[in-house]
């Protein structure tokens, strides 16, 4: 019995140790010429299908890497086309309640189309209200925006205490903005909120203000400048559209 164990002893060490043998690796210096040669095409074949697996695996990685280039393009012309849109549709809505507010009773009166844009005389021979009608009518009825401009500038120059004041220089930064005239837009826009503290057009200043600050790539003015409109004018409609883009600005890149 004690022969039988050891002999099971000896032949369990040997096929352990012969499980636990490293593989074998072809000696190529030794054999004849046709078994080295053997040898060393299987080498050879052996790292070419290696290197074509590899080949594959980063052709997948360059076509998946394509594909997202392209998707990330995609997307980035569709926002820029969606922020387009949300910018004229504001400034159609901006033009509509300008056109609502600038309602006042005036004597009727009827604007050519060929008709130049008013110089001072005729704005004091036609009085104060008509005069401002006469340059907002350029933009909300003629769509002469460029006549609109010194039009505007005349009224001014003409009233320059005139109750349309403020709306007038908020309307020069509203054509100037829609030109993409920044620095105009701002310096009128300036002028509302800086010497028109009870002017309902302040908020709406700010706000474009904000907008041109952004577009110039300014983000710290335009946070400062939307978080004043949220603060200052609660319950406006500049607040909603400053939200939106304050929050955009806020979020990590």
């Amino acid at each position: 019995m004690m022969k039988r164990s050891l002999a099971v002893v000896c032949c369990l060490s040997v096929g352990a140790a012969a499980f636990a043998a490293p593989a074998p690796v072809t000696d190529v210096s030794r054999g004849s010429v046709d078994s080295r040669l053997t040898a060393l095409e299987r080498m050879v074949e052996a790292r070419t299908d290696s290197q074509h697996r590899i080949q594959q695996q980063l052709d997948v990685m360059q076509q998946e890497v394509n594909e997202l280039r392209g998707a990330v393009e995609l997307h980035t012309h569709k926002l820029e086309q969606i922020l387009e849109r949300q910018r004229e549709l504001y400034q159609e809505i901006d033009r509509r309640m300008e056109g609502l507010q600038a309602q006042q009773p005036a004597p009727n009166y009827d604007v050519a189309n060929d008709m130049p844009a008013p110089s001072p005389q005729d704005m004091s021979s036609g009085g104060e209200a008509e005069a401002y009608d006469k340059a907002v009518n350029l933009i909300l009825r003629d769509k002469r925006y460029d006549d609109a401009i010194p039009a505007f500038e005349n009224f001014l120059q003409t009233y320059p205490s005139s109750s349309y004041a403020a709306n007038a220089y908020y309307w020069l930064g509203q054509l100037q903005f829609n030109k993409q005239a920044w620095d105009k837009a701002t310096q009128q826009f300036e002028r509302v909120v800086n010497n028109y503290p009870d002017s309902n057009k302040r908020a709406d200043s700010l706000l474009k203000m904000g907008m041109i600050a952004q577009n110039q790539g300014n983000l710290a003015r335009a946070q400062q400048l939307f978080e004043r409109v949220i603060k200052e004018f609660p319950n406006s409609s500049a607040r909603k559209l400053a939200e939106p883009r304050l929050n955009a600005i806020k979020q990590p890149r």
